[in-house]
């Protein structure tokens, strides 16, 4: 049924997910952050190198995942009552950022997609000073 390099992915693959799971349930807010901080910061990188080797499907699938990771994780973690003015601003960045993807996959422009990484890095970076 299985060759056995093929079960050793398998097995590799679904210990990743378990293990991934059981850190996302432990995790604290600041760390679910953070998690999606180095998720996107994954997929950016794995779309540059798509994108640089011309792989195109590959490339649209990890600006994909890296709009969702934005606005389904960064921005819908946002709370604007409490963050008030930086929640907002995090908001427009997190909206710059996905229209830049956009167009970085659409004219494969690897610079656009330098650019979103730049300007996240900073984020990022004092979310993990904060922690």
């Amino acid at each position: 049924m299985y060759t056995s390099s093929s079960f050793n992915r398998h097995a590799a693959n679904a210990y990743k997910q378990v293990g991934v799971q059981s850190v996302v349930d432990g995790a604290s807010p600041h760390t679910l952050i953070q998690l999606l901080f180095d998720a996107l910061d994954a997929s950016l990188n794995a779309a540059k190198g798509a994108m640089q080797r011309g792989e195109v499907e590959e490339k649209g699938r990890q600006i994909g995942k890296a709009v969702r990771i934005l606005e389904e994780g960064l921005k819908a973690a946002l709370n604007p009552e409490q963050g008030g003015e930086i929640a907002q601003n995090l908001a427009s960045l997190y909206d710059y950022s996905i229209t830049q993807l956009t167009l970085s996959n659409l004219r494969n422009d690897v610079v656009l997609l330098e650019n979103v990484q730049s300007v996240l890095a900073p984020v990022a970076q004092g979310w993990r000073e904060i922690g």
